[in-house]
């Protein structure tokens, strides 16, 4: 089979230039968005002590070398979020960042290992808040890619109508027939039996070592995320509290915390909360991960310190991350991610 010609091929780059172009106008308009609103851009430093603390995210390792030859870990950042909220505890009230991320095991039409994330804060605003800022910017980018709808995989979505809010719950009732909370008390706590009865019952293959989080896993990917942001987008909201680690209980429910994620043409574009500032639960919650992520990859991350350190001090405040190029694709129409980057990292051998 012949080898595709390189990105910079010529005649390459002059088929993907526009999309780049259109790329180009939309960071900025999105940039002047928040200028307009007030916020902060801010630049986080891309080597941290923690690469984040959650299960299934996996970092570039790197490691910083002393004038002496003293050797210490660094991570490349999979978010800007620790950063972020240090400036918060700072006394920063209203802050975007708008810049690379990288996340090993990820390589696909919707994943790149390193990509662009727009993530931002708001002190002492609810996270409803940042749903709304989440439509707001779908309707920027499809207007400045002259976008009339978005469309992947045969799935469309009028990105200037207002998005639907669905619950968690209210999803896997809706599609696949499963009552979610049954399995999740009032203290948090999951039951991987009652979840794995209703799983089984709804036609969906577990495997003998699946936890709760593995069933709860299965469901979104084979019946719920294939049917959100169809027609319009979807904001997917209250997130059991067992999968929503960074994120404080609802008021109205303890099982449920203020966890959203915006979905467009069965594609994730953002994963927003309403802050834990507890610094004794974080603690206690990305232990749990990572002995979730030493279970299932054999290996875990450090802690920041730091961070909780400035958690402890934080003030209420509601933060989102949304992929700034998946949202490029789905308004550009290209079928795969790397279409919308300027220089694609390399491919690796299989």
């Amino acid at each position: 089979m012949q080898k595709a010609s390189p990105w910079w091929s010529p005649h390459v780059h002059a088929d993907r230039r526009p999309r780049l172009l259109t790329r180009n106008a939309i960071a900025a308009s999105v940039r002047a968005w928040f200028a307009e609103r007030g916020f902060l851009e801010v630049e986080t430093a891309a080597l941290q002590v923690s690469p984040g603390n959650e299960a299934h995210l996996s970092a570039f390792a790197s490691e910083a070398i002393s004038t002496g030859g003293e050797r210490a870990p660094l991570y490349l950042h999979t978010s800007p979020e620790f950063a972020c909220k240090k400036l918060l505890a700072a006394g920063e009230q209203k802050i975007f960042s708008f810049g690379k991320v990288w996340r090993n095991r990820e390589r696909g039409p919707l994943h790149h290992p390193e990509f662009t994330m727009i993530e931002w804060y708001r002190v002492g605003e609810p996270y409803q808040v940042l749903m709304e800022d989440c439509a707001a910017l779908l309707a920027l980018a499809a207007g400045k890619a002259g976008a009339r709808r978005f469309a992947f995989r045969g799935r469309e979505a009028d990105p200037f109508a207002e998005p639907e809010r669905v619950t968690v719950a209210e999803a896997f009732e809706r599609h696949a027939g499963i009552d979610l909370l049954a399995s999740v008390a009032a203290d948090g706590a999951t039951d991987r039996e009652t979840l794995l009865a209703a799983v089984t019952a709804a036609g969906i293959r577990t495997a003998p070592d699946d936890n709760w989080a593995d069933l709860f896993s299965r469901v979104m990917v084979e019946k719920v995320e294939p049917n959100l942001g169809q027609g319009r987008a979807t904001v997917l909201c209250e997130y059991p509290t067992a999968e929503a680690a960074l994120a404080r209980p609802t008021a109205h429910d303890p099982r449920v915390a203020e966890r959203f994620e915006l979905y467009c043409c069965g594609v994730e574009l953002a994963n927003g909360f309403g802050e834990l500032t507890d610094a004794a639960e974080q603690r206690r919650r990305f232990v749990a991960e990572m002995d979730e992520k030493e279970r299932v990859y054999g290996e875990r991350y450090p802690i920041d310190d730091d961070f909780l350190s400035a958690l402890s001090i934080m003030p209420d405040a509601s933060g989102v991350a949304l992929g700034f190029d998946r949202m490029v694709m789905l308004a550009t129409g290209a079928p795969r991610i790397d279409d919308v980057l300027w220089t694609p990292v390399a491919e690796t051998p299989r």
